[in-house]
């Protein structure tokens, strides 16, 4: 099981539309497709940006996957930007590497320096109310000031 197919109904969502979509990258299918999941689960509230999950390999095991990430950025691309959350370690560098070949991923994908589960949320929020790329890095960055303590 390839990890693009969470989030698949809002990867889909708002066609024609200008806004930031969203793409989730970790090491684990299943946890990129839960945090997905969460983040459309607390966006209730009208049409959510398009989000998708690139976790995985192609076959499903433990990684990343420049395809996957690829293929979940242009299936949320909808002209205003692509943000883009990592996990940790060669997922980041997998999304660099991506972002230098310079035709990999869409116009203006940006990797978000975030947490990835309090950013995603933060992130999808704001891209849903139409907010520009700069709004929704920002909101997934200042997710790092979010205390539980």
């Amino acid at each position: 099981m390839g990890g693009n197919d969470a989030g698949a109904r809002s990867a889909d969502a708002r066609p024609g539309e200008r806004v930031v979509g969203i793409v989730l990258v970790s090491h684990s299918a299943a946890v990129a497709a839960s945090v997905a999941e969460l983040a459309l689960g607390l966006a209730a509230g009208g049409a959510p940006a398009p989000i998708a999950a690139a976790g995985g390999t192609e076959g499903g095991g433990l990684g990343t996957s420049a395809e996957l990430i690829s293929v979940a950025a242009a299936r949320v691309d909808r002209g205003a930007g692509v943000a883009v959350l990592t996990d940790l370690g060669s997922a980041v560098l997998t999304v660099k590497a991506l972002l230098a070949e310079g035709d990999e991923l869409p116009e203006a994908t940006r990797l978000v320096d975030a947490p990835f589960v309090e950013g995603a949320i933060a992130a999808l929020v704001t891209a849903s109310t139409g907010a520009d790329l700069d709004a929704v890095a920002t909101a997934a960055t200042e997710a790092y000031a979010y205390r539980k303590v």
